[in-house]
C-alpha cells in the first residue's frame, strides 16, 4: 500500500486544484488567436457530438422519465470527455478563468478576449456539426421528430427559468472540470465528468453551447421556431452559465483555498 495514498486514490488535493486552475487560466488567456479559435471550434463540435448522441438516445423514449434522461446524460457526457481528455477550449468551462483574473494573473482585456473568441469558436463548431448532421438524412425520420421537440421545448422556456437553469447547469459543468483536474489519469478524468454532466441533463438544465447545436439541429428537422426565442434563450442561458461557473464555483473555491 502506498503510504501517501492509503485509500488507493491518487488525486490532487482541492488547494492544489485551485493552484492548477489559476495556472491553466493564465495559459489559456495567452493562447495565440489561431490556436484558441481552433480549439474552441473543436469544443463546439465535441459538445455537438454529445448532443446529437443524446438526441438519438431519447428517440422513442419518454423524455420525462428519469432513467431515460439519465442514460441520455451519460451519452451527452461524451462532449465534455472529448474536451477535457482530447483537449479543447469550452466557454462554459472557461468561466473558471475568473479565479486567475481575481488574483491578477489574467487581465480584464485578456479575459474578455478569451471568452469572446472561445464563445464564437464554440458557436462555429456547433453550427458546422449541425450542418453535417442535416446532410446525413438522420433527421428525416424519428430522430428528426426528437430534434424538433428538443428545440421547440427550449425555445418555449420563459427567460427567467432558462436563466436559472443556466446557472445550475454550469455549476455542475464547472464542478466536473474541477473534479477532472483532481484526477491524474485519463480514466479518472472521464469518471469525474460522468455524474455531474449526467445530473444536469437529468434535471433538464440549460447549457449555452449545447443549445448552439440543438437549435439549428431542430431547425434542420423542421422545428417551428422564430429567431427571437432562439437568441433570447442563448443570451439568458449564457449569462446564467457565466454566473454559475464564475460566481458559483470559481469564486467560492477561490475564497476557500486562495484567501487574501
Amino acid at each position: 500500500m502506498d503510504p501517501l495514498h492509503p485509500t488507493g486514490i491518487d488525486a490532487y488535493k482541492p488547494k492544489e486544484i485551485a493552484e492548477l486552475l489559476e495556472a491553466a487560466g493564465a495559459a489559456k488567456a495567452r493562447l495565440p488567436l489561431v490556436s484558441m479559435l481552433t480549439l474552441a471550434m473543436l469544443a463546439g463540435a465535441f459538445i455537438a457530438l454529445g448532443a446529437a448522441a443524446y438526441t438519438m438516445v431519447m428517440t422513442g423514449a419518454d423524455a420525462g422519465f428519469g432513467p431515460h434522461r439519465f442514460l441520455g446524460g451519460l451519452v451527452f457526457s461524451l462532449g465534455l470527455v472529448l474536451v477535457i481528455v482530447g483537449g479543447a477550449e469550452l466557454f462554459t468551462g472557461n468561466a473558471l478563468m475568473i479565479m486567475a483574473a481575481v488574483d491578477g494573473k489574467v487581465g480584464g482585456g485578456e479575459l474578455a478576449r478569451a471568452w469572446t473568441v472561445v464563445y464564437v469558436g464554440n458557436l462555429l463548431g456547433a453550427l458546422v456539426l449541425a450542418g453535417l448532421f442535416a446532410g446525413t438524412g438522420l433527421l428525416d425520420g424519428a430522430m428528426g421528430a426528437t430534434a424538433r421537440a428538443i428545440a421547440e421545448g427550449k425555445a418555449a422556456l420563459d427567460p427567467l427559468s432558462a436563466f436559472f437553469r443556466g446557472v445550475l447547469c454550469n455549476v455542475l459543468v464547472c464542478l466536473a472540470v474541477w473534479l477532472s483536474i483532481a484526477a491524474r489519469s485519463a480514466t479518472g478524468k472521464i469518471l469525474a465528468v460522468l455524474l455531474p454532466v449526467s445530473t444536469f441533463v437529468l434535471l433538464g438544465l440549460e447549457h449555452s453551447i449545447a443549445n448552439m447545436f440543438f437549435f439549428p439541429q431542430g431547425l434542420a428537422a423542421g422545428a417551428d421556431i422564430g429567431l427571437t426565442p432562439i437568441l433570447t434563450n442563448l443570451a439568458v442561458v449564457t449569462l446564467g452559465n457565466i454566473l454559475g461557473g464564475a460566481g458559483g464555483v470559481a469564486l467560492s473555491y477561490r475564497l476557500a483555498y486562495r484567501p487574501v
